[in-house]
């Protein structure tokens, strides 16, 4: 899975620019640059300082290929605690492609994908959801996912779960050894600590596990789905949120008949607009089609945007509360705004600001009219508050490491609300351990170690 030679990468994107930075790390990373700089200085790199630049030449026998700047990091203090060289050289494809070709004919190997990132939490330098956090900051296009992974790799809520882990082994290792002295009958744990622990525990878990749904909208961005009945406006918010024309519009009712959906990023949060089919009865097939997808759309989606025409609220308001009851009765959890279309014609309505529990809007999609309200109401559902000390998981194996260990935690209460003898209780400790260890790397094996690592970019 990892080598134990000196590994060479690209670390800047391919292709043609203005610079490309090439990357080694290993016991001979600064020997094997020796051998192809030559420095204006006159010195080799080993007799340098860490994090120092140096300015020179790579050399290809007596040809000078490049004028390239390289940057010393000596172990331990480099990003993967191994000695690492930076060569920052001209951007063009031959180039770079030159400096790789004489640096593996000296010995170095290509990294795999994730490698010198594998080193560094091998090393020490970082624990693995870190380690992780560091692919999610390469991946991250807005300011809510940046932030997210920021957090993460300053160490987030490792650091907790690391601290709580340590209290929780303290206490495995006492009743481990009440063992030792079973026929004594001591007891080395203190049984109400242990459960004041286990609480913290069942505490900072539940916290985590509740903000995976907000975390992971953020991460991939937030789905929202435009509803409504036929000819409502719902593609021309659409096109109105994007400034495009991305959704066809007519007046002819039923026009929608697939999903249309962009992204676009607002107040640094990426959200994902989901124009639907109309929901009405109807006899035409592929409309059906349309109408079954929109009600597929509205399960998945994070938000609902439910449009309205306010003639038809005008002719029947209880049709409207009927149908946000019954919403409400189908997914009791999802957030809903109740949009007010078409504002600019004329009519007598008062809109209420609530409709059976769900706040309300009025805009108008075709005269650009209220957007900036309507952008505020659903940005201050995902806005993370850069302040707030609160940890965000947004890492499918985190979730499940810490639900798995959740349920451990309670068979631990359950068991010490029952009596349950230590061995036993031990059982319970130990896989709890096992799952809160794997969460940053204490616990882990080369096939999660491969498959995670296989997801970065080469280079990193």
């Amino acid at each position: 899975m990892i080598s134990e030679g000196t590994i060479m990468a690209l670390s800047t994107a391919s292709g043609a620019g203005a610079i490309a930075i090439i990357r080694l790390s290993g016991t001979e990373a600064i020997e094997l640059t020796d051998g192809l700089f030559k420095a204006r200085s006159g010195k080799q790199l080993k007799d340098q300082k860490s994090h120092s630049i140096h300015l020179g030449d790579i050399m290809n026998n007596n040809s000078i290929v490049d004028e390239v700047l390289v940057s010393v990091f000596k172990n331990p203090n480099s990003y993967t605690g191994e000695d690492v060289i930076e060569i920052s050289c001209h951007g063009s494809p031959y180039i770079q492609q030159q400096i790789m070709k004489i640096l593996i004919e000296k010995g170095a190997q290509t990294a795999k994908p994730g490698e010198f990132t594998l080193r560094a939490f091998l090393n020490g330098k970082m624990d693995l959801s870190q380690a992780e956090a560091v692919a999610d900051l390469i991946s991250s296009e807005n300011e809510a996912s940046h932030q997210l992974a920021m957090q993460q790799m300053r160490g987030g809520f490792s650091s907790e779960i690391k601290n709580l882990r340590q209290e929780l082994l303290n206490f495995a290792s006492l009743i481990e050894l009440e063992l030792d002295f079973a026929e004594e009958d001591v007891a080395f744990a203190d049984r109400k600590e242990l459960e004041n622990l286990l609480l913290r525990i069942q505490t900072v878990l539940k916290n985590l596990l509740d903000s995976f749904a907000l975390g992971n909208v953020i991460k991939k961005g937030v789905p929202i789905a435009i509803v409504g009945p036929p000819n409502v406006g719902k593609s021309t918010l659409l096109n109105c949120l994007l400034n495009e024309d991305k959704a066809i519009i007519s007046a002819i009712a039923g026009t929608t008949r697939d999903s249309i959906e962009d992204e676009i990023t607002l107040d640094g949060v990426c959200f994902r607009f989901i124009d639907t089919a109309g929901i009405r009865e109807t006899e035409d097939t592929i409309e059906k089609i349309g109408i079954q997808k929109t009600k597929d759309k509205i399960a998945l989606a994070a938000f609902i945007l439910h449009l309205v025409d306010p003639t038809d609220y005008i002719k029947d308001k209880d049709v409207l509360s009927k149908d946000l009851k019954a919403f409400n009765k189908q997914y009791p959890n999802k957030k809903l705004l109740v949009v007010f279309n078409k504002e600019d014609q004329k009519h007598t309505i008062s809109v209420p600001k609530h409709i059976a529990g769900y706040p309300t809007v009025s805009i108008s999609a075709k005269m650009n009219s209220n957007l900036p309200q309507l952008i505020d109401l659903l940005t201050k559902h995902f806005k993370l508050n850069p302040t707030q000390d609160q940890s965000i998981i947004t890492n499918s194996r985190h979730y499940g490491s810490l639900y798995s260990a959740q349920k451990e935690v309670t068979a631990i209460q359950t068991g010490l609300s029952n009596g349950l003898s230590g061995d036993l209780l031990a059982i319970d400790l130990r896989q709890a351990l096992y799952h809160l260890g794997e969460i940053t790397g204490e616990v882990t094996n080369d096939e999660l170690l491969g498959n995670i690592f296989a997801n970065f970019c080469i280079g990193k």
